[in-house]
Parts: structure tokens; sequence; C-alpha cells
């Protein structure tokens, strides 16, 4: 037997799921690093994770979005790192 309450709540995850993905469509916002002084590193790593939480934070209950964001977080960082690693 189908559970159509099962299905209701899928329908209201998508749709938040959608939300949230709107929400980071395009520039999500801009930061600025010296890649010299590891206090703007860390600085511009926590701005980018504030963004994503500004962003997703209202879907973060949604367990498509929860794991999403963490992984979006983990990205950024890791690129920030990255980037500044080869402009020393």
């Amino acid at each position: 037997m189908l559970d159509i309450s099962n299905l209701d709540q899928l329908s209201r995850q998508l749709v938040e799921v959608k939300k949230a993905l709107e929400s980071l469509d395009g520039d999500i916002g801009s930061i600025s690093i010296d890649p010299g002084n590891p206090a703007s590193v860390q600085a511009a790593i926590q701005r980018i994770e504030s963004i994503i939480d500004d962003k997703l934070g209202p879907y973060a209950s949604n367990p498509i979005i929860g794991p999403l964001s963490a992984k979006l977080k983990v990205q950024h960082r890791e690129s920030i790192l990255a980037q500044t690693a080869a402009e020393r």
C-alpha cells in the first residue's frame, strides 16, 4: 500500500531543495583574501561558510540540503586553501 503522507513529505522536501538551489544560483557572494596572511585565509573561509549558512540555513533540517551545505563548505574551504597555496 502506498503511504501518501510520505509522498507529501517528499514533495515538500523537493520544493525546499528547489528554493535552496535557486538561492545559490549566480553569484552567492565575494570574499577578499591575502594569500600570505593565515588570518585572512581563515577569515575568508569563515565568510564563505557564513554565506552558505545564510543561503541554506532555512533549509538545514531538510535531509537533502543539510548534507549538501556541509559538502559545499568543505569544497569551498579546499578551493580557498588551494588557491592561496598556489598564490604564495
